[in-house]
């Protein structure tokens, strides 16, 4: 079991029982307990339990891919370039509808314009102060949108 916090717009949080990790989208840093300090830009990490793909895309940013417990979290922000890159993502933190209906997830943390992502998308959002998630299998069938607070 892990979850996802948003407490600022740019930065996605992910607790697990092992460890903290988080991912600054506007900045390609990636922080937490780490032996080296920050981690700037792409490249593969192991983070406690958790196993990340830093990605750069051609503006030079960086998307990131979590995969913890067999559960793929896409952590995008607003970037909607290099999506084919990233792949499945069970969990998409993002603002891009385009990027949603591309990469297809199961749950969306909106990072941005909520109320504009669900007329568009045609979907409802549930407010959280954190998703928690359980597992692959306890995520749902149809498309969720969570606002976190």
């Amino acid at each position: 079991m892990f979850e996802i916090e948003n407490k600022k717009p740019e930065v996605i949080t992910i607790t697990t029982k092992q460890t903290n990790v988080a991912f600054n989208v506007e900045e390609g840093i990636i922080a937490g307990k780490i032996a080296v300090g920050e981690i700037h830009g792409p490249g593969e990490f192991e983070i406690g339990d958790v196993t990340i793909r830093g990605i750069r895309v051609p503006s030079g940013k960086t998307i990131y891919d979590a995969e913890i417990g067999g559960v793929h979290v896409g952590i995008i922000g607003g970037i909607e370039e290099g999506l084919d890159d990233l792949g499945v993502a069970d969990v998409l933190c993002t603002s891009s509808v385009r990027a949603i209906r591309e990469i297809e997830p199961k749950v969306v943390v909106a990072m941005g314009n909520v109320d504009g992502m669900v007329s568009e998308l045609k979907v409802t959002a549930r407010a959280e102060k954190k998703l928690k998630v359980k597992n692959a299998d306890a995520l749902p069938v149809a498309l969720e949108v969570v606002a976190l607070s």
